[in-house]
């Protein structure tokens, strides 16, 4: 049963709400005065809710010890709902306190029905923001966790996919099978690379990085796996050592290796089979121990059933996927990776509420790359110490898209705006960038309380 702490002098006012709360299966406390309140407050932990007076000594109407009984009670539970009881006269006062936290205010005498029903919203909502406040706190121990056990590279992230992800990617990094990590550009496929390798048993060899669609056709397969003189034109007299003898003993990462040739396909189909090759130009084969990390933004199923892509390889080179999901679908990270890229630049900079706000409803079409490159010309051009929404300069249609068509926030997102707005809902609203209603049906459509 939630507990209720009832402060008001007048001792009728208080039995009324205590027979009320009693009716409704809620336990009420009771004091007379803002001292014996605080008191009980401090001795009952678990006490849900406070519903308050605004005067206490007799002649006095200015709400002036409602005020300071309100700030003692944050100050000893800042996240406690309380209920401002005032008279028309502190209807200022009470304005004031609901801007500064308070929950409501009821003007008396009050509505019963009002109460009660004020009284439920606000304990579901706060069951809420204690069930979230529980699961980011178990979220950010598992990132702890997770970095104080592995060289995650810096990786910036908040969001749930993220963890998911780097999670499989260092249970998969000890051992040696070839990883396919698939997803947008500029989501930082290669981050994940480096942190496969750094965390794998090969850690301390070699590193390669090699971007397959960069190449041009013609030297690809030189560049991979070597040339002999005069192998081809422009090869020159000196015999060239390909990628995959300098990654011998480590990890070599092919990026975009949806561009791969035909003819590079077979050759590094038989070195994942058995680590042998041959230079261009050479029939000596060689041999070499090297781990296969690849990546693509191309759908390569499709790339088979159309031809460009051999079946045999990409079931080699798919041991394992790591699906990196594009910035959109995780906003989570949003706001830490924007902040992380302005330090970078100007630690003396900060962004805007506004600015935060329309940076987590733009949809990101090239993802992590174009957030660094927003940040960056952000930084430059600002003159204050403060970015805002307008110096962010996001393209138009963009923000159109997202708002009007695309952007579904997510259940988690809707919690955590509507627990940072107090569960005032317009407030949500606005930060969402829809209207009430829309934000009423999302509410609903998640069973979500308001």
């Amino acid at each position: 049963m939630d507990k209720i702490l009832i402060i008001d002098d007048n001792s009728g006012i208080v039995s009324a709400l205590e027979i009320l709360l009693s009716l409704h299966d809620l336990q009420p406390l009771c004091a007379i005065t803002p001292q014996a309140g605080l008191q009980l407050l401090r001795e009952n932990r678990d006490i849900s809710l406070v519903i308050q007076d605004m005067n206490f000594t007799a002649d006095t109407t200015s709400g002036e010890e409602g005020r300071e009984l309100f700030f003692a009670i944050r100050e000893i539970n800042p996240d406690l709902p309380i209920i401002l009881l005032t008279a028309w006269t502190q209807l200022e006062m009470a304005v004031e306190l609901v801007r500064a936290g308070a929950a409501d205010y009821l003007g008396k005498p009050w509505d019963d029905n009002k109460l009660i029903s004020t009284i439920n919203n606000l304990l579901e909502l706060g069951e809420l923001q204690k069930q979230q406040r529980t699961s980011q706190q178990k979220a950010i121990n598992a990132r702890s966790e997770l970095q104080g056990k592995f060289d995650l590279r810096e990786i910036i992230y908040r969001s749930d996919k993220m963890q998911q992800l780097l999670e499989m990617a260092t249970q998969v990094a000890k051992s040696d099978v070839p990883v396919l990590i698939t997803g947008p550009n500029g989501a930082g496929k290669e981050k994940i690379a480096e942190v496969v390798q750094a965390n794998s048993l090969l850690g301390e060899g070699p590193f390669i990085k090699v971007n397959v669609g960069a190449l041009p056709e013609d030297l690809m397969e030189a560049e991979l796996f070597g040339a002999e003189p005069g192998a081809y034109t422009g090869s020159g007299n000196k015999a060239r050592e390909g990628r995959f003898e300098a990654a011998d003993g480590g990890t070599l990462f092919l990026d975009e290796i949806g561009e791969l040739s035909a003819s590079g396909q077979v050759k590094l189909l038989r070195v994942l089979q058995t680590g042998e090759f041959q230079r261009l130009g050479s029939s000596q084969t060689r041999k070499v121990k090297v781990r296969v990390i690849s990546a693509t933004n191309s759908d390569l199923p499709q790339a088979i059933a159309e031809g460009r892509f051999r079946q045999d390889l990409f079931y080699r080179l798919n041991v394992i996927e790591l699906r990196l999901p594009p910035l959109c679908e995780r906003p989570e990270d949003i706001a830490p990776l924007a902040i992380n890229f302005l330090q970078e630049n100007d630690p003396s900079k900060k962004l805007s509420p506004q600015a935060v706000t329309a940076l987590t409803r733009y949809r990101w079409p090239g993802n992590v790359r174009e957030l660094q490159n927003i940040m960056q010309r952000a930084s430059v051009l600002c003159r204050g110490d403060t970015i805002d929404e307008s110096l962010l300069a996001l393209p138009q249609q963009h923000q159109v898209e997202k708002t009007e068509i695309n952007f579904e926030p997510s259940r988690e997102l809707l919690q955590q705006t509507l627990t940072s707005c107090n569960g005032i809902i317009a407030q949500a609203a606005r930060e969402l960038g829809m209207s009430r209603q829309a934000l009423y049906r999302r509410l609903e459509k998640h069973g979500i309380p308001y």
